[in-house]
Order: structure tokens, then C-alpha cells, then sequence
């Protein structure tokens, strides 16, 4: 860590010279994720032998007229924090890149994230949060034909901890804007994709396929206030592999459908998505289907349900299931959700003097109507068919300022959660939630938020109860201290105490409390987090 201070103060100082000799510039950013953990009787928890774990992130970028170059280095000490993946232990040279842009020509050598369309068929990204880096390393050219024409492809390995995948992915895309390409007032972009997975294989099956293309088309419409987005993947068959073993003689090929479309005017938006999926797990390593930590994944399936802000919100939460398991019955999933904003006017009934917002999700998902032979592991479905029940949710927040200074959101949550389907065990369970929280606003930059929580359950943990206070000292410095409690089954607290400063562009926050195990998502993709009590410290610079 000594060492990674004093080049992080070298690298600075040579940002300023070199700016200062007009030869380019130097930016970069350091991250640093750390947690003390602790044994804890009441949970029943034991700290990992390496009780003090660090996850660290040191990026620098230098341009120079046409080039960019960028590297990132990172440290995991001596272990990454527990529920995240075990490939990232030691220290090295996480990702690095060159890139020349000229007029319409972009081409990057080294690592880098991409997405076509809405990632169905293609993604790659970081979210350190969740422990997810699956860039690639690899070529990427990018090239702008017209102002209305668009193309990119790339070939490479995606990363893998440490080290890159087995697999091979090569990449098409293009994107075709019909509107001016053709001076229309109606907006129109059409655009299709192909991607690839080679794999050697040592199967004595000669039809085992090596090679897995996807292919993806897709179209959007934007009228007056109205949007409409339409994109159909298909995927070639692909081996199966359950409980970790490859089949070599049962193929199955796979597909989905997504559908968005919206309207927005003066004070009321609405957004609908729908989307249906069938054996679209989609991975550079097919041996690594379904694995807990969403490595070596190529596409992108998030959960469309609204990302809720709240600790008694955020307990059952719904995790995408595109993956086919004949012995667990899926074979993919079908729903979609619906968004409804509203803005009462000022003076008006419900708006009162300062106007009130209204929000209001609706989310509904389902397995597959098929039918599957264990014993073969093979299975029959269509795509546009409903069964079981995975998820179900609606809720309701009102937004309300009765005066300058105060304000208040009240939300309810209704939710039904297939937990043997979303976490492999438990009983269905239906909950409502309800939660109040008041902000009051002081002079210089100084507040008071609290918040009240209830969860009523009727399987699982049963009842809920949680409570927040947050003091702003200033704009730079917050504190808090919360509590999550589970009054019905296990009597357990989830305390945390902590706080936050932040100045320019540097962000220093410390905790110490309980982490409730289970699914922590972010932008609805989700992993499993271990029960866990401790001290943590989080920093994060930019330059």
C-alpha cells in the first residue's frame, strides 16, 4: 500500500510537469474498497482468516493529440472483500489500453467495453460494486461512414479475474439513422449485430458446437411524444452444462424479444418494457454457465423492476433467470414492467403550493410454459407462453414539500417473491412494505433526514422493521445511523453507524455495522453477499 501511495504522489507530480511542457495531459482516479471483518455470536458469522481485506483501483490516462492511452492497476489485499470473485487475489495489471481517433475512425488495442443494442447480445462493462470487470482484450475498430451510418467490430478475450477466457469473441454491429439519412421529422434508427464464441472442444460428439453465433436486429421510433423500441436475438445451440459438466450429445439454440415504448409530456411520463427470454445465457466460457459471481458473460440481462432505494425494500428483490435448468423446471422467463410519473401542478388540489410527484411501478414475471426430460436434459418451450409466478411487485411513492425547508416521501411496496425459483430454496412469500422519510433543510448547507420502515411478511424472516438519522454538518460532511431489524424469526439487528466527506473531487465514507446477507443489485443485475460485520472505509479520488 506504501508503494501505491508514493507512485500515486510520482504520477501526480509528473501530470503537472508534463501539462505544464504542453505535451498532453494526465488524468486518473484512485479507488480504495477496505473492510475489518469481525466475529459476531449473534449472527453466527466467523471472520475469514484474513481479516482485513482491501480492494484497490488505481486508473491513469494520458492523451496526446490523436492517442489515448490508459492503464489500471489493481490490488486486492491479501484476499478481495468476501462475496467477490476469487480470481481477483494478488495484485497486477487489471486492464490497459491505446486509442487513435482520426475524423470517423476509432481503433482501440488492449482492453475495452462496448454494447450493442440493449446489450442483450453484447455487453461488456465494470461495476466494481459487484465485483464485475468482463471487458475484453482484444481489437475494436469503430468507424463512422456518414453522419448516419455507423459500424464497429472487434475480436478478443474477455477478462476473467487475472487472466482472459478460453473462448474467443468476435463482434459486428451497425447502426443505421433512417432519419437523416433521409431528412425525416419522425425519429428512425435500425440496427443489427453478430457475435461469436470459439471454444476448442475435446468432445468425441463431431457435431459439438465450437463455434456459437448470436445475431440481433433491432429498430426505434421516436414520434412527437411518443417512443417505440423493438429488438428480436436469436443463438445458435449451444452445449448445456448443468451442476458444472458440459453435455456432449443434447444442443439446445436459444432467443429473445424485448419491447419499450413510452410518452412524455408536461408533467406525466410513461415507460413500458416487455421481454421474453429462452436459454440466453450467453458466456465465453461454457463451462462457466450460471456461476455465482457473472463471469465470462457476453450479454447483458438485467432485471426490469424498479430499483428500490430502501433497506425493507431491497430484501426480496428480483433476479433475472434467462438460463435453462430441465431438473429445476426453467427453461427462461417472460414480463416486463411499467413506470408512471406524474407532476401535480402547483396550486392545484393534490399539488398544493410546491406541486407533488407521483411515481408508480408495476413489474410481473414468469417462467416459461415447457415441458423437460430430466433424464436427457433437453426441454420444449415457446418463447411467447406464461407458467409459474417468479416475481411480482407494485408500488406507489408520493413526493410532497409543504414548505422550503421540509419535505417528505411516502412509499408502499407490494411484492410476491418465488424464493425457490430466485434463491434454489424457500417458500413463495408475499410482502408489503411502507415507508415514510422527511427531510428538513437548514441554513448553510446543513440537514436532518430520517426515515421510518416496515416490512410485513408472510414467509421467510416474517416482519421487518428499520429506521434511518442522517445529520449534514455542510455539503462535505454527513452522518448516519441505522438499524434493520427482524422481530419475527431471528431477532436480529442490522446496525450500522457511519459517515461521509467529500471535497472537489475526493469522497472519503466510513462504517461499521452488520451487512444483511443475500442479493445485492445494482441497475438490476444482482449477486449473493455473505452475512458479515465489521468496519469498512471507502475512498475514492479523481485528478
Amino acid at each position: 500500500m506504501k508503494k501505491l501511495l508514493i507512485a500515486i504522489v510520482a504520477l501526480t507530480t509528473m501530470q503537472i510537469t508534463i501539462a505544464q511542457e504542453n505535451r498532453g495531459t494526465f488524468s486518473g482516479g484512485f479507488e480504495s474498497n477496505s473492510q475489518w471483518y469481525q466475529d459476531d455470536e449473534g449472527l453466527g458469522t466467523v471472520a475469514p482468516q484474513d481479516q482485513l481485506r482491501s480492494n484497490n483501483y488505481f486508473t491513469l490516462r494520458y492523451s496526446y493529440d490523436k492517442f489515448t492511452a490508459g492503464i489500471q492497476y489493481e490490488l486486492f489485499a491479501p484476499n478481495p472483500l468476501l462475496g467477490y470473485f476469487e480470481g481477483f487475489k494478488g495484485n497486477g495489471i487489471g486492464t490497459y489500453y491505446l486509442n487513435f481517433k482520426h475524423e470517423g475512425l476509432d481503433i482501440t488495442g488492449g482492453h475495452f467495453y462496448d454494447q450493442f443494442g440493449s446489450g442483450l447480445i453484447y455487453r461488456s462493462w465494470e461495476d466494481r460494486q459487484l465485483g464485475i470487470d468482463n471487458s475484453i482484450r482484444g481489437v475494436r475498430i469503430n468507424y463512422e461512414f456518414t453522419d448516419y451510418l455507423v459500424a464497429t467490430a472487434f475480436t478478443g478475450n474477455q477478462r476473467v479475474g487475472f487472466e482472459v477466457s478460453e473462448g474467443t469473441i468476435t463482434g459486428l454491429n451497425a447502426e443505421l439513422d433512417l432519419s437523416n439519412a433521409l431528412d425525416l421529422e419522425t425519429g428512425i434508427q435500425i440496427g443489427a449485430s453478430y457475435v461469436n464464441r470459439y471454444q476448442t472442444s475435446t468432445s468425441p460428439d463431431l457435431n459439438f458446437p465450437a463455434d456459437v453465433g448470436a445475431y440481433s436486429a433491432r429498430a426505434d421510433i421516436t414520434f412527437s411524444k411518443f417512443f417505440l423500441g423493438a429488438e428480436y436475438v436469436y443463438k445458435e445451440q449451444d452445449a448445456f452444462v448443468l451442476d458444472g459438466f458440459v453435455s456432449n450429445n443434447n444442443y439446445q439454440d436459444g432467443r429473445a424479444l424485448l419491447l419499450n415504448t413510452g410518452y412524455a409530456t408536461k408533467g406525466l411520463g410513461i415507460n413500458a418494457t416487455f421481454r421474453a427470454v429462452e436459454n440466453m445465457g450467453f458466456y465465453s466460457d461454457r463451462e462457466a454457465s450460471g456461476n455465482a459471481f457473472l463471469t465470462n458473460t457476453i450479454n447483458y440481462v438485467p432485471g426490469y423492476t424498479k430499483q428500490q432505494d430502501y433497506a425493507v425494500s431491497n430484501i426480496y428483490v428480483y433476479a433475472p433467470q434467462p438460463f435453462v435448468s430441465p431438473g429445476e423446471g426453467k427453461a427462461g422467463e417472460i414480463g416486463g414492467q411499467i413506470d408512471v410519473y406524474y407532476t401535480a401542478k402547483k396550486g392545484s388540489t393534490l399539488g398544493g403550493k410546491y406541486g407533488t410527484k407521483f411515481e408508480f411501478n408495476y413489474a410481473n414475471w414468469s417462467g416459461l410454459d415447457a415441458t423437460f426430460d430430466v433424464t436427457n436434459n433437453t426441454y420444449q418451450a415457446s418463447l411467447l407462453s406464461r407458467n409459474e409466478k417468479y416475481f411480482e411487485e407494485a408500488s406507489v411513492a408520493v413526493k410532497k414539500r409543504f414548505s422550503r425547508n421540509f419535505s417528505t416521501i411516502f412509499t408502499a411496496v407490494h411484492t410476491e417473491y418465488n424464493t425457490t425459483i430466485i434463491e434454489g430454496s424457500g417458500d413463495f412469500l408475499r410482502g408489503d412494505a411502507f415507508i415514510i422519510d422527511a427531510l428538513y433543510k437548514l441554513d448553510d448547507g446543513r440537514s436532518v433526514r430520517m426515515d421510518l420502515q416496515h416490512l410485513s411478511a408472510d414467509a421467510d424472516r416474517g416482519n421487518w422493521a428499520a429506521a434511518t438519522a442522517e445529520y449534514a454538518f455542510s455539503p462535505y460532511l454527513s452522518m448516519y445511523v441505522t438499524d434493520l431489524y427482524n422481530y419475527d424469526e431471528t431477532d436480529i439487528h442490522y446496525y450500522s453507524v457511519g459517515g461521509s466527506y467529500t471535497r472537489g473531487r475526493t469522497r472519503v465514507a466510513m462504517n461499521y455495522g452488520r451487512q444483511r446477507g443475500g442479493l445485492v443489485c445494482v441497475g438490476g443485475v444482482c449477486r449473493f453477499v455473505p452475512e458479515n460485520t465489521g468496519l469498512t472505509l471507502n475512498i475514492s479520488t479523481n485528478f
